[in-house]
């Protein structure tokens, strides 16, 4: 599990934009409420795929938590699952400038439906009543990558609980849209996982000075209830 460290610096910006508060949703009303898990797939959890991220194995258990409670109180489980097709070097054509092709071309096998790395993790609970979404961005709430914001609205759902990988990529980006698409967000420090814990911290830190709410899992166990 990632060593997590709030930076006094983030805590102090935090409270000075929120008027004497750190933290901005003390309470969670569960039936407007979404877990969204993001990209919790065999290509960043397996054991030597191209994008493995050992610690998402790690945070697995308190994910299946989150979802339980959530559940069990009224909300909603969202599970994002990242999906490319054939069009996406002519959709997305940047990709080929910022990753290797090689990179590029693991990551398109994978990625793609019927690719080794597509499934969700097996030791993920999934239940029936819960949501699959696929996203074709690192972001799933930028236009055109995925349905999940109208899902959401249309439930009239407006907290977002976001865990899963990589904490500084897939959800950091989805984070910090929901929250201007006008979500309250919050991020869980012990459900995310980045490729080290400076990444991971350096997003944590990031959006807990002005986006998001940044607490454990037992702190959100503990708004919820």
């Amino acid at each position: 599990m990632h060593k997590v460290k709030i930076s006094k610096q983030a805590v102090e910006a935090a409270i000075k934009r929120r008027g004497g508060r750190q933290y901005a949703f003390d309470r969670i009303n569960p039936h407007k409420t979404a877990l969204v898990v993001i990209d919790m797939q065999n290509y960043f959890l397996e054991p030597g795929m191209a994008a493995e991220v050992p610690t998402a194995r790690e945070i697995v258990p308190n994910i299946n938590r989150l979802a339980a409670v959530l559940r069990n109180a009224g909300g909603q489980v969202a599970w994002v699952i990242t999906t490319f097709d054939e069009n996406i070097y002519q959709n997305w054509s940047v990709l080929e400038q910022l990753f290797s092709r090689e990179r590029c071309e693991a990551m398109i096998e994978n990625l793609c439906k019927g690719g080794k790395g597509h499934p969700l993790w097996p030791e993920l609970k999934i239940e029936a009543g819960d949501w699959l979404i696929e996203k074709n961005r690192f972001s799933a709430f930028i236009n055109g990558s995925s349905n999940l914001e109208k899902k959401l609205k249309d439930k009239d759902i407006d907290t977002l609980i976001i865990t899963g990988t990589l904490t500084d990529v897939c959800c950091e980006s989805s984070a910090r849209d929901a929250m201007m698409l006008n979500f309250k967000t919050i991020m869980i420090t012990d459900a995310n996982a980045a490729g080290s814990d400076e990444d991971h911290n350096n997003a944590l830190n990031a959006m807990g000075r002005l986006f998001a709410d940044v607490i454990s899992t037992e702190d959100l166990i503990g708004r919820l209830s």
